[in-house]
């Protein structure tokens, strides 16, 4: 009897050095979903050109913490990049939330800025514009040739690292050091 497929949701791909795609080289990405049909993630280790005053001030919502205004959204990948992806903690429900994991969720709904705007928000997000997909057997295929790691999700590496550390951090985890690996790879 063949084995289960494995899914990837709650996890981190990380790139290896051998990954040369511009949309993914040196990134990690939550993978937020994943099953038979494909699956979706958000990068969150790539800064954007925008702030969230931006988006915000684009969206016609009021912010008025400076801090707030000043943060950078990330670029969450190259599909939609014109919809934005909350990736929080808490368990609160809103408008258009879908449940990676206990306590972690991507939202993708308005209600969720106006909270965030307001100072009621989740105590931790990450905004991204876009995210990354792939089709049925794609991120499998991918993982066979050697252009991930998968590394558990954690909140640290999510919320509370700077971006540059992130990749690092996240191969890190299972015992990988990026910086000491090659830029090709083989096949026994």
């Amino acid at each position: 009897m063949p084995a289960a497929p494995a899914f990837f949701a709650n996890q981190l791909l990380v790139a290896l050095p051998t990954l040369a795609d511009p949309h993914f080289a040196r990134s990690v990405t939550l993978i937020c979903q994943h099953d038979a049909d494909g699956a979706m993630g958000v990068v969150v280790n790539r800064s954007s050109d925008y702030t969230l005053g931006e988006i915000l001030r684009q969206m016609e919502i009021e912010a008025a913490d400076p801090a707030l205004l000043e943060q950078r959204v990330l670029a969450g990948g190259p599909v939609h990049p014109e919809r934005g992806f909350v990736l929080h903690d808490g368990g609160r429900g809103w408008d258009s939330t879908l449940v990676v994991a206990d306590g972690l969720s991507v939202t993708t709904s308005r209600d969720i800025l106006e909270a965030i705007a307001r100072g009621e928000g989740p105590e931790h997000t990450l905004v991204a514009l876009g995210c990354a997909g792939w089709g049925a057997g794609q991120l499998e295929q991918e993982l066979a040739e050697n252009s991930w790691l998968t590394a558990p999700a954690q909140p640290g590496i999510l919320f509370d690292l700077p971006l540059d550390q992130r990749w690092q951090a996240a191969a890190g985890q299972i015992g990988v050091d990026l910086m000491r690996m090659a830029g090709h790879v083989g096949h026994a």
